[in-house]
């Protein structure tokens, strides 16, 4: 146990020194056992006045009397964020499956594993090595590999991202996912830092860390298995097909991600219930990241004290929203289709973060006024951008873009100046108001002038708009229970980022965890 200190802001330049002996003042602790920083960011809120904000562990004597006589609401004793899950007493007949081997299915098996449920996982994609040849003998001209890309694999689509750890979920259970990495091969910073990453080229070596563990504590991992269907009786899953034959099971953790359209048919085929969901399209914006330190720090821009910058914009008019997503400090926009005839864009960071452009995604929410009503209306929708993008681009997989100034101002093409577009592939000039719907393309339009009041790295004429950015959240959402079991299918578990219960790595993990625990508190281990 300790004490937590938070909300400790102190200029940039002092540092973590500065704050601990503040810490230290307003928790009134003279003779500490340790003092430590336990998270930290930045407040440019004020350029002509950057701070850094720490949150302080303090442990010392008489720990919960410190606290009391603080009288400080930030001041407060650390609680335990560690899962306690009691195993239930009913046998399993088979061991646990599980579908999908992205942070949600990771973080599953993982959990299983280690209290005795040998889990296995059926991955339609290849592990981190021959996946990494695949995409990037992809992005060097060579053929697409609907089985390994950006979207399928061991780690799922976090392995070919910035490896963002950020969050807007209040769960105990981030803690120990942040912990879980760290013990896997990240760096440790990632626990002290209010919006961690790991960085696409760490990432790949954390992930193959923790399927070793798996395999170590009897898991087991099958790559390159394609589920095909569920075999069912009375409304209860009986066994999962698969290209190689059919593996009995009675529990199966779904966790295929947002892109398995033809997993997500085959749940409906079986009996789930599934909905269309609202998610959100548009392109990826490039800008010189000197210009975006620049805008964010004002005269400090290029201090090695502060970190790379990255920020976060949205704008609401009449209903719609416009944000950016997924920003990549010192980036790249990568090809991230996992369909043949399609065009998807990504973004993705080095753990560096030492690239000359900065990335972010700039995207519209769109919802069934858009697209439907059917469950599958919303994959339809992606699927016909996605195709439309790739014929724009001369049907080569090479993206469509625009310059921010063409785009503006209504005119199809590109004025290349100052920032050279990423994309692995190769662009070619578009034209934004063929691609999207006019209330996109609108709300776009609108978006980055909105940004460009707020940053102005957005009022670059040759910022570089790359189309499209599709794969931002599930267009499903497969209902359950608070039992996490599927709606009109038990024993199906929908998890993670695919079923709709989860938004990037971090909550992904969570939530694997948390469907994990369902198992584990109704059946008992696996006798080896």
């Amino acid at each position: 146990m300790s004490i937590l200190v938070s909300s400790i802001s102190v200029p940039f330049q002092k540092g973590e020194a500065a704050a601990i002996e503040l810490a230290l003042r307003r928790a009134g602790v003279k003779k500490p056992k340790s003092v430590y920083i336990v998270k930290s960011s930045v407040d440019a809120r004020r350029r002509s006045d950057i701070k850094f904000v720490y949150t302080v562990g303090i442990e010392c004597d008489h720990e919960e009397e410190v606290v009391l006589r603080a009288k400080d609401s930030n001041v407060r004793i650390r609680k335990s964020h560690l899962p306690e899950f009691v195993p239930g007493e009913r046998k399993l007949p088979t061991r646990p499956v599980v579908i999908g081997f992205g942070p949600a299915g990771m973080f599953a098996a993982l959990t299983l594993a280690r209290l005795g449920y040998t889990p296995l996982v059926l991955e339609r994609g290849g592990d981190v090595d021959s996946r990494v040849a695949a995409v990037e003998g992809f992005w060097k001209g060579g053929s697409f590999d609907t089985r390994s890309n950006v979207q399928f694999g061991e780690g799922g689509a976090g392995t070919f991202s910035d490896g963002k750890l950020t969050t807007r979920i209040n769960d105990p259970l981030c803690e120990t996912v942040l912990e879980i990495f760290a013990a896997h091969g990240a760096d440790p910073s990632i626990l002290r830092k209010a919006k961690p990453h790991i960085g696409t080229d760490y990432l790949r070596r954390v992930v193959k860390s923790i399927r070793e563990e798996i395999i170590r504590l009897g898991g087991e991992v099958r790559f390159n298995t394609q589920v095909t269907g569920f075999s069912t009786q009375s409304g209860r899953i009986t066994a999962v097909r698969t290209e190689s034959g059919e593996v009995p099971a009675e529990t199966v953790i779904l966790a295929v991600g947002h892109s398995a359209r033809d997993t997500f048919r085959a749940v409906r085929e079986a009996g789930a219930e599934i909905q269309p969901k609202p998610f959100s399209v548009g392109v990826r914006a490039e800008h010189l990241q000197s210009e975006i330190d620049r805008g964010l720090y004002g005269d400090f821009a290029g201090d090695p004290r502060l970190p790379v910058g990255e920020y976060q914009l949205s704008y609401r008019e009449n209903g719609r929203g416009v944000y950016t997503f997924c920003m990549c400090p010192g980036g790249f926009v990568v090809p991230s289709t996992s369909e043949e005839g399609g065009v998807v864009t990504n973004g993705m960071s080095e753990y560096s973060r030492s690239g000359r452009n900065a990335n972010s995604a700039v995207v519209v929410s769109v919802d069934s006024s858009d697209f439907g009503n059917d469950w599958d209306s919303g994959i339809c929708y992606q699927r016909e951008l996605e195709q439309a993008a790739f014929r724009m681009g001369g049907s080569s997989y090479r993206a469509p873009v625009q310059t921010v100034g063409r785009f503006l101002s209504g005119q199809a093409g590109a004025d290349f100046g100052r920032v050279e577009p990423t994309y692995a592939i190769g662009t070619e000039a578009g034209d934004f108001d063929r691609l999207f719907t006019p209330g996109v393309a609108s709300m776009l339009r609108k978006g980055l002038e909105n940004f460009a009041r707020k940053l102005p790295a957005y009022a670059a004429a040759d910022a570089v708009l790359t189309a499209p950015e599709t794969r931002t959240s599930s267009p499903v959402r497969i209902p359950r229970g608070d039992d996490f079991q599927a709606a009109g299918l038990r024993g199906l578990y929908p998890c993670g980022e695919g079923a709709g219960y989860a938004g990037g790595i971090m909550s992904a993990a969570v939530d694997g965890i948390r469907c994990a625990g369902a198992i584990i508190g109704e059946y008992a281990p696996i006798q080896k």
